[in-house]
């Protein structure tokens, strides 16, 4: 999953966190409901096979495709979540993604998977099942073997069924990429502790 050198500033880390909380908030709605909103399952799928984005904003297309992340993060920042286990899940991705980085066998196969995904995706699109299904299985060869392994509760009834589990493994793979790219940027958990302003200053002015 590596990617290039992406320059540290405040700026990117915001926009790979809101990354991370927007494919996230999918992977709860899909758990709850067995579905799932296009457009932010788009982003995030497509933000996993940029590997070679010169910036945070190039990851994700365009910043305005993750208004949403944004408003997630905010509300989080503010201590005024909607969905506390969101947070927490955002929270076991992100010291999943120590792990991960620390494993570079597994870093580099990921990486030759993505690859080999991003040319289905060439000729298919980010969000076809068949992309959805490489980047399901690579997850689940690669990633879901590291320990503790993400927990995603939900409706039994959809986690029974093969495409819903397939999309959330896809979309977590997305929150794993957002996850690198933060910590590429910089970024570490004492930002929610000295940085919070700052990195609220910096949704506002995106939000507009």
């Amino acid at each position: 999953m590596s990617h290039a050198l992406l320059k540290s500033g405040i700026d990117d880390r915001v926009l790979a966190l809101a990354g991370v909380l927007q494919a996230l908030a999918q992977v709860r709605r899909i758990a709850d409901t067995g579905q799932s909103e296009a457009a932010p399952v788009d982003v995030a799928l497509a933000s996993v096979l940029r590997l070679e984005a010169d910036t945070a904003e190039a990851v994700y297309g365009d910043a305005q495709g993750l208004r949403q992340g944004l408003r997630l993060l905010r509300d989080h920042l503010v201590n005024n979540p909607r969905d506390e286990a969101l947070g927490k899940l955002a929270l076991a991705v992100l010291q999943l993604e120590r792990r991960f980085s620390r494993d570079d066998a597994m870093a580099a196969k990921v990486g030759a998977g993505i690859s080999d995904a991003a040319d289905t995706a060439a000729k298919l699109g980010s969000s076809h099942p068949d992309v959805i299904s490489q980047l399901a299985e690579l997850y689940a060869g690669t990633i879901s073997q590291l320990s503790p392994r993400i927990m995603v509760q939900g409706n039994p009834h959809y986690l029974g069924q093969a495409g819903v589990v397939a999309e959330i493994r896809s979309l977590l793979l997305a929150a794993l990429r957002s996850a690198v790219l933060w910590r590429h940027s910089g970024g570490s958990l004492l930002d929610f502790v000295f940085r919070r302003r700052d990195m609220a200053a910096v949704i506002n002015a995106r939000l507009g």
